[in-house]
């Protein structure tokens, strides 16, 4: 900690380490040091910078610099601020001259006669008040114009830091800053017009507040190549201030103290056409100009130590060229030394340099026009009522000099002749109606192009669609959302400044008593919480809004399941500007916990409820389902209208406490509780949540199974019915034992009989066999016998037929 200790910039007197040499060893005591005991035993302090660093810091650098050094840097600065005045000296001439089409100044014309027509068409007047009015109704509603966003997750800690943020940021711009509102009212009018303006947000100690106060586009000079305030190289503001003012910052140290003498008179042409066309005299301004430059710079203090030119705020008397103060213009704490930012830029439509384009570059040739042209209308009906002519010398009227009046007769002095010979009439004619059609077209085309012509509301049918009405209001309200949509950036960069601001300066309590939470807890809320423009940047006007709603009502009606009508219905009467909507359609996110009798009552009387986790949920059913089945009430209820939706929210809210009772049962079969309902879980957590989960339903499910087999079967154990049914089952089971009995008796005496005649069937197959077995050997016998005598009878033959043939031979 000791290395974060900057060196001292100037070196230690000599012979100051001689001095100590011999001197006793000396103690320090800090006193209530910011101090952390480490693990080690050893002590780490931390020294916090006090108000005399923050002071050395903002000090005026100005005040240690020569005056050679000063006159330099002036000299310089106030040359870089003539040339940003020449490179925007263009936008700021068709500027200054098209003031004049406002038609604020009334003057007496003598051209082409005295008397003439002076009228300025309303063109240009007519589009600026109806921007100024519609942006200033979206933008800053009765209400307040901030709203809030939590940043990061949303939780009810912060949705209510939210609340109480926005409830805070709007008491601050519409009480404690009573000069907002018609700052802003001057800066939409500043911007239509010039197209630019500006805004510039700062701490102001004599008010112990902070300020938003409107610049005009012509007091802020940048120049003209920059991209935005917060790249641009120089950005100055110049100021009017008078010798007491002046005298007062010298005397509270804000500025030098240096004799400044009289106010120089110091207006440019631009400055002087502006102010003869708005009505006043430049000569009697009797202010010093003082110009607070915004530039980056390398001054020799040792603020940078590699030559990089650091942001300040350098401020000149214009007249003498003094500067009259030289401060820092970056955050204590801020290594990076990045410029504060003052002001936010309003812009109406970019152009190609960094002042944007308003209504006079943009519709400022037509209101021209139809001036021009109206004038000539007005001029030749003057003429042709009241024409001029040619009359003879000598004829004399009296009291030529005055018109006549209506039935009015005047003596004339005719030299010779008639009247009608002495007098010829000019030939004026009536007013053009081409010059009259030309000039509505031109007139027409100008408010187009502005987006100020009224919607044609005739041309729509009340029956048509709502995509074909809304698709009509964006075609002719394209160029208005664009604008507004560049208001709610510049506003949002604005309310950005304003939260820092109240954030660090205002006291950590609310000067009010919250409606929601701890009135201590405010800087914390702002850390928490970012802060938008109430106004919507898709929809430039109410109307808009009402039929983007519509079209949502309508895709509501026909799949309500999938929508938050209440909501819906809340959304949509803030846009009509409904106050007390809470009261009018309550939130069940807004119900506190009630006893299930409060809840039945509540459901009947069509108020919304709401189950809570740490709620005894069986209970709850229990005195919900006894209230749902007892007729009386039932009949009662069947009567009312709204026996349906009455019957719908109580089984929602029958289904809410079961869900919670289900989530209590799932804990019981885990041993832990599970994470919050809104919670986002890591994937690794919800996926091992997820197995866990899986195994305790299954056995949630068996447990559950269980006890539902169990009831019924104690509930059949005591219903007489039920019991008879057994007893008449158990003797229907009797006889169909003994019938099985009888049965299996019956078909053993088959068997026995089968085997019988089985022992039968064998005894005589075998006595078949042996007779079989005889009869073949018996006619074996006899083959063989026959065989034998057939052999014997043959060899007989054979003896005799020797016998008779040996005698022969012989």
């Amino acid at each position: 900690m000791a290395d974060n200790i900057d060196k001292s910039l100037a070196q230690a007197p000599q012979g100051l380490e001689e001095l100590a040499m011999g001197q006793p060893d000396l103690s320090i005591e800090i006193e209530n040091p910011e101090s952390v005991t480490l693990d080690d035993g050893s002590m780490e302090i931390t020294i916090v910078p006090g108000k005399e660093d923050n002071d050395e810091f903002n000090d005026n650098l100005a005040e240690d610099m020569d005056e050679g050094q000063l006159t330099e840097l002036s000299g310089d600065l106030i040359g870089e601020y003539d040339a940003d005045i020449s490179s925007r000296k263009d936008w700021l001439t068709t500027y200054v001259d098209g003031l004049e089409l406002l038609g604020l100044k009334v003057e007496d014309r003598t051209e082409p006669w005295p008397g003439a027509c002076n009228v300025y068409h309303p063109l240009m007047t007519e589009a600026l008040v109806k921007f100024q009015a519609e942006t200033m109704m979206e933008t800053f509603p009765a209400a307040g114009p901030v709203k809030t966003l939590v940043v990061g997750k949303q939780t009810k800690e912060k949705e209510d830091a939210a609340e109480r943020v926005k409830d805070d940021m709007n008491y601050q711009l519409t009480d404690m800053m009573p000069e907002y509102r018609p700052e802003h009212e001057r800066m939409l009018w500043g911007l239509g017009l010039a197209g630019n303006a500006f805004k510039k947000v700062y701490y102001d100690p004599s008010l112990e507040r902070q300020v938003s106060m409107y610049v005009p586009a012509e007091d802020i000079v940048v120049p003209y190549g920059a991209s935005s305030l917060e790249t641009a190289e120089r950005v100055t503001h110049v100021m009017r201030k008078t010798k007491n003012e002046l005298h007062k910052l010298q005397v509270a140290g804000f500025y030098r103290d240096v004799d400044l003498g009289e106010p120089f008179l110091d207006v440019d042409e631009a400055e002087k056409k502006i102010a003869e066309k708005l009505g006043f005299n430049p000569t009697e301004d009797d202010r010093y100009k003082i110009l607070e430059m915004h530039v980056n710079l390398d001054l020799e203090n040792g603020d940078s130590e590699d030559g990089i030119a650091l942001p300040y705020v350098v401020t000149i008397e214009k007249g003498t060229g003094t500067i009259l103060a030289i401060r820092r213009n970056w955050n204590p704490d801020d290594k990076l030394k990045a410029k504060r930012q003052h002001f936010v830029h309003y812009g109406y439509i970019p152009g190609f340099g960094f002042y944007c384009f308003g209504l006079i570059h943009l519709i400022g040739a037509f209101a021209k026009s139809g001036t021009m042209i109206l004038r000539q209308l007005v001029d030749a009906g003057t003429l042709a009522n009241l024409p001029g002519g040619l009359k003879s010398r000598g004829l004399r009227i009296k009291g030529d000099d005055t018109p006549i009046a209506p039935g009015e007769w005047r003596d004339v002095d005719v030299p010779s002749g008639a009247v009608r010979d002495n007098i010829l009439p000019l030939p004026y004619k009536e007013p053009s109606q081409v010059l009259n059609q030309l000039m509505n077209q031109i007139i027409e085309e100008g408010r187009r192009f502005a987006s100020a012509a009224d919607m044609k509301v005739s041309d729509m049918s009340a029956n048509s669609p709502v995509g074909t009405t809304l698709a009509i209001l964006e075609r002719t309200l394209k160029v208005m959302s664009a604008v507004q949509a560049r208001i709610y950036y510049a506003m949002k960069q604005e309310f950005k400044l304003l939260k820092g601001i109240i954030r660090d300066y205002t006291p950590k309590e609310y000067s009010y008593e919250p409606e929601v939470g701890d009135r201590r807890a405010k800087q914390s809320d702002y850390d928490n919480v970012d802060v938008i423009p109430v106004s919507d940047p898709n929809a430039a006007t109410m109307s808009q809004k009402v039929v983007q709603y519509q079209a949502v009502m309508q895709m509501a009606q026909q799949y309500p399941q999938i929508y938050d009508l209440p909501e819906l219905n809340k959304q949509m009467l803030e846009v009509l500007g409904i106050k007390n909507i809470g009261k009018l359609i309550p939130s069940a996110d807004d119900q506190k916990p009630k006893d299930p009798v409060s809840e039945n009552m509540a459901i009947i009387n069509g108020k919304p409820v709401k189950a809570f986790i740490y709620q005894d949920h069986q209970a709850h059913i229990q005195v919900h389902m006894a209230a749902m089945q007892d007729p009386k009430i039932m009949q009662i209820v069947g009567q009312n209208p709204q026996a349906q939706t009455i019957q719908a929210a109580a089984m929602a809210h029958i289904n809410e406490h079961i869900a919670f009772e289900y989530r209590k049962q799932m804990e019981e079969q885990l041993g832990v509780p599970l994470p919050n309902p809104d919670e986002t879980l890591p994937e690794d957590v919800e996926l091992e949540l997820s197995r866990l989960t899986a195994a305790a339903a299954q056995k949630l499910l068996a447990k559950d199974q269980a006890e539902v087999q169990q009831q019924q079967i104690q509930q059949q154990q005591q219903d007489p019915l039920i019991q008879m049914q057994q007893q008449e089952l158990a003797i229907k089971q009797q006889e169909v034992q003994i019938k099985a009995q009888k049965t299996m008796a019956d078909i053993q005496i088959d068997q026995a009989k089968l085997e019988l005649e089985k022992l039968k069937i064998d005894s005589n197959e075998r006595v078949a066999g042996a007779k079989l077995g005889a009869d073949a050997e018996k006619e074996k016998n006899k083959i063989e016998a026959h065989q034998l005598l057939e052999g014997v009878r043959l060899g007989m033959q054979s003896s005799g037929t020797k016998k008779e043939t040996q005698p022969t031979e012989e």
